[in-house]
């Protein structure tokens, strides 16, 4: 995806976890993050501390969606999905797509992955890979309006 590109519509999910949302609940309303992780991905793990820090801190000011990209055929089993969400205190709304339909509609290939749209539903920021956070933090404060931190 480009930056600038409006957000996809949230639709094609296999099942949601935690609450559906459409790409209208999002746009308009605050700046939305959305980023893509697999139960198979170590770093999606480690990294699942900081994205929750990021959710509880921003909640007022911030969407968070996650997607469940599943990279082998082991990851499509739903009930892996629910407990490593618990597992990794996942409460934020979870698109599960097994069909690849959000991850083909964004282009993606990585997990984890990051998606950071204005209150408009335009793309402002994409970052792969474990690290980052602090760089995620400060793209998401521009788009905020906030200071940095």
């Amino acid at each position: 995806m480009k930056l600038r590109t409006p957000m996809p519509e949230l639709d094609g999910a296999t099942e949601w976890l935690n609450g559906e949302v459409t790409k209208a609940d999002l746009v308009g309303d605050k700046p939305t993050l959305i980023h893509f992780w697999s139960v198979s991905c170590g770093l999606c793990k480690e990294a699942m501390p900081n994205v929750n820090e990021f959710r509880d801190e921003y909640k007022d000011q911030l969407n968070v969606i996650a997607v469940h990209m599943p990279r082998s055929e082991k990851d499509l089993d739903l009930e892996q999905v629910k407990e490593v969400a618990a597992e990794h205190d996942i409460t934020q709304p979870i698109y599960v797509d097994n069909k690849h339909t959000l991850t083909d509609n964004f282009e993606n290939q990585y997990v984890p992955a990051y998606y950071v749209f204005d209150e408009e539903g335009n793309l402002r920021h994409f970052q792969a890979g474990g690290g980052g956070m602090k760089m995620l933090r400060k793209r998401v404060n521009r788009v905020l309006g906030n200071n940095e931190k």
